[in-house]
């Protein structure tokens, strides 16, 4: 294949900014969500046979896209190892795999990983985010925040170590709090405000401690979201400022590059014009 043809090849996949790339993009959407549908109605019971037999071809032919964007996505790269075992190259061949590895299962004793096979091509809703310039921004914001949500998770842990040793210590054996384990259980369900009353406190003190710990959970909802709405703002801000360029490295499919950015911040490689 020359090497102006696989140029033509990268700039419509991998470049939404061109008329070529946007069809491109929208026409992936639309496969996409058909076949995240296929899968999903596949599942209902009670289904007739031709019906199974009209989802079944359906799904044949989205795989015989989804195969032929993989390899066209893999020949027009320069470094093709690093594209396939991307995060975005996994999630294609996660799309693409099961239904030919499921040519080869047979038998009722494989049925169950039939089905989980079959089941993993939901993961293609995974491919939409490549797509949104939403999911651009949203995926900064939690690369920002990381560090913010590891420090607050660590503290929620440290809480509900807490909360649950000491309801193990006052309850016991009476509500159910059998074990420091059954007690953190307890916890987490409880300041995530599910509440599946499998164990309550029966003591006073007991469910004095479960009404604050009920309200302490309330807080705890609010600041991760807090943490990942402000990081989102700002990130808004500095694209903005940036005027960040919608294009992708040719080596490293890095795509997060300044307006006037030359060359990829991640690999060095040249940006395409």
């Amino acid at each position: 294949m020359s090497e102006n043809l696989k140029s033509r090849i990268h700039d419509i996949i991998f470049d939404s900014n061109t008329r070529e790339g946007k069809l491109f993009d929208i026409g992936l959407i639309f496969i996409i969500l058909i076949s995240i549908a296929v899968v999903i109605f596949d599942s209902v019971p009670g289904l007739s046979e031709n019906t199974h037999n009209i989802l079944y071809n359906i799904e044949w032919v989205i795989t015989i896209v989804f195969t032929l964007e993989y390899f066209l996505r893999i020949i027009s790269v320069k470094r093709p190892l690093s594209y396939i075992f991307s995060f975005y190259g996994i999630i294609d061949l996660l799309a693409t795999l099961p239904s030919y590895l499921a040519l080869f299962i047979t038998g009722g004793s494989s049925l169950l990983v039939f089905r989980a096979l079959r089941l993993i091509r939901i993961f293609r809703i995974l491919k939409l985010t490549r797509y949104t310039s939403a999911g651009f921004v949203l995926r900064r914001s939690l690369v920002a925040s990381k560090a913010k949500i590891g420090v607050f998770l660590m503290a929620v842990a440290v809480v509900v170590l807490v909360i649950g040793t000491i309801m193990y210590l006052v309850e016991g054996d009476k509500g159910g709090f059998t074990s420091i384990p059954r007690g953190i259980y307890w916890t987490i369900v409880t300041i995530t405000t599910v509440g599946y009353g499998d164990i309550a406190p029966v003591t006073g003190l007991g469910q004095f401690i479960a009404s604050l710990t009920m309200l302490t959970g309330y807080a705890i909802i609010a600041v991760p979201t807090g943490i990942v709405t402000a990081e989102i703002t700002q990130q808004n801000r500095l694209i903005r400022k940036e005027k960040t360029r919608a294009v992708t490295c040719n080596d490293c499919q890095n795509d997060d590059h300044d307006f006037n950015a030359e060359y990829c911040k991640k690999c060095g490689a040249k940006l395409p014009e």
